[in-house]
């Protein structure tokens, strides 16, 4: 490279084709150049590019916009249905509710026919029992006395008094 500084710089003393070793000379110089090339042959590539962005760019947006109405269709539709599965669900409550009322209320009822039941039931055995304790004392009462008597008839009833007995019987019989 300094080799390249040195030819032009020696170039440039025999007045003939050379660098300019001033800097603010030649970078304008250079830039103009730059920009006017960067211009003639950027200009159709460059808007080219920028054109395809800017289409791609547009593109992009529409797609983002449709994107987002749809997700705003479905996120009403996701709430008409969430309101919808609320009603239902506070139906389906209620109706729960009132079935389990419904259902207490005849177990309820179940039970007190059922106690009501058991009672006529021990009413009526214990009206049972007492008949039979009653039908037997008084069974057992009569064959005592029955006992009873006979024991005393035999203490007091001698052979001679059966006859009397015997016969007073047959005349009241044959009349």
């Amino acid at each position: 490279m300094e080799t390249v500084l040195l030819l032009a710089t020696e170039a440039s003393s025999e007045a003939g084709f050379g660098l300019n070793t001033n800097i603010f000379e030649t970078n304008l110089i250079n830039l103009a150049i730059l920009i006017g090339v960067l211009v003639y042959f950027g200009r159709g590539f460059l808007g080219k590019i920028l054109n395809e962005r800017r289409s791609t760019i547009e593109e992009a947006i529409k797609e983002a916009e449709q994107r987002q109405q749809k997700a705003e269709a479905s996120l009403a539709e996701q709430q008409q249905k969430l309101t919808a599965a609320q009603t239902e669900a506070q139906r389906i409550l209620a109706e729960a509710e009132e079935r389990a009322k419904a259902v207490s209320e005849s177990i309820r009822a179940k039970a007190a026919e059922d106690v009501e039941r058991m009672k006529a039931s021990a009413s009526a055995e214990l009206d049972s029992d007492r008949e039979r304790v009653i039908a037997q004392l008084r069974s057992l009462i009569a064959t005592q006395a029955i006992e009873r008597a006979e024991a005393q008839l035999k203490q007091q009833l001698d052979d001679t008094v059966q006859e009397r007995l015997i016969d007073r019987s047959l005349m009241l019989l044959g009349g």
